[in-house]
């Protein structure tokens, strides 16, 4: 299976701002004819696909998300859901980058994406949803976490869920949040430098230092 550089999926992601190094990233994956059911009754379509591994706190790969894309690559597919999950999805995600002391958590795989390219050496981890965000569990080894959270009443109850029970495991819990609905947005309304610059305020000086906020490549 392709991996999503030179295919509609980057040509979609870029579509929505996302500068992320995609060649890092080997939890994304493109299909060219990925099958969709309206419905269990309704008949198989075939569209291209976004594919992103969900692992567990070992790596261990559970389940599968799919985002069906337009012909072109220019937006999600016309189509009712274009989002599913296939597999074992609770407590865990989407891995972007290798899982270290320092962690940042969010809902949406484009969000996330959008983060990572403004930070893109810290590693993330995407929910998918705000139900899932407040349910990962957090691989061994991490102090502190970033929650992303999107600026809604259910991105607000995710993090406060997830912050309250990881808490107590001794992680240090830090909120980034976005100036709009979500950091996609504020990517395609700020640009990379100035959101980079925002969230760099966000920060713990030392993780900004080490981090050290440097465009991606």
């Amino acid at each position: 299976m392709p991996s999503t550089l030179g295919t509609l999926a980057e040509a979609y992601l870029r579509a929505r701002g996302i500068i992320a190094p995609l060649d890092q990233l080997s939890t994304l994956r493109f299909h060219p004819g990925c099958y969709y059911r309206a419905t269990d009754k309704a008949p198989r379509e075939t569209w291209p696909a976004l594919l992103a591994a969900i692992t567990d706190v070992h790596g261990n790969i559970t389940a599968v998300h799919r985002t069906w894309l337009a012909r072109d690559g220019s937006r999600k597919a016309p189509l009712k859901d274009p989002r599913r999950s296939l597999g074992q999805q609770l407590g865990s995600g989407v891995r972007l980058g290798l899982i270290d002391d320092v962690l940042t958590d969010g809902e949406g795989l484009e969000t996330m994406l959008s983060l990572r390219s403004v930070l893109p050496r810290v590693p993330m981890l995407a929910g998918l949803s705000a139900n899932h965000l407040a349910a990962l569990e957090l691989p061994s080894g991490v102090r502190r976490l970033y929650v992303a959270r999107d600026k809604d009443s259910e991105g607000r109850r995710a993090e406060i869920r997830l912050r309250e029970r990881v808490q107590t495991q001794g992680v240090d819990v830090c909120v980034l949040q976005p100036a709009y609905a979500d950091f996609n947005v504020d990517l395609r309304q700020f640009g990379p430098e100035v959101l980079r610059q925002r969230i760099a305020r966000q920060l713990v000086p030392e993780d900004r230092e080490r981090f050290s906020m440097e465009p991606a490549s």
